[in-house]
């Protein structure tokens, strides 16, 4: 099935859903002390790939939950360009994240809430929109943006308590 193909409901239930699952791999982030986001790669209404923030744990500064699962979807397809594919995160993607996208070919992007402070689609950024780039994709961004602004501001709310 191709986006083309399905009404904007149905798109909006769609999103809806494989937002939930990013949302998951968010918390799941979280339980183990990564800022919670999640990132989910779809591509023909089949998950591909899920993660969570990990830089952390894998001590590598690029381990973002957009990066991982991109390298994830990629290794699952064998194949670095996920042409088609749609890229859920729960927070929007900063420059570095983009730049993956970008490279990675995918067809679209939805987030739920804006970063004020390194979002780079629309936010800090507009990268998105730059016609340099040798690839362009659409973004959807508020899907489910409450839930994942709620999961931050209470995670960081916890961090600064503790």
């Amino acid at each position: 099935m191709q986006l083309e193909d399905i009404t904007a409901a149905e798109l909006v239930r769609a999103d809806v859903g494989f937002m939930e699952v990013a949302l998951t791999a968010a918390c799941q982030g979280a339980s183990v002390g990564e800022v919670p986001i999640g990132a989910v790669v779809v591509c023909r209404g089949e998950i591909l790939a899920s993660a969570h923030n990990a830089p952390i744990a894998l001590s590598d500064p690029t381990a973002h939950a957009e990066i991982l699962a991109l390298r994830k979807a990629a290794r699952r397809l064998q194949n670095y360009r996920l042409s088609g594919a749609t890229l859920y995160v729960t927070v929007e993607p900063c420059a570095m994240c983009v730049g993956a996208i970008v490279h990675a070919r995918v067809a679209r992007v939805v987030f739920g809430c804006p970063e004020p402070k390194s979002g780079a689609l629309g936010s800090v950024y507009g990268l998105a929109a730059e016609r340099q780039t040798n690839h362009h994709f659409r973004v959807t961004s508020g899907i489910c943006a409450e839930k994942a602004r709620n999961l931050l501001h209470e995670f960081f709310r916890l961090r600064r308590g503790a």
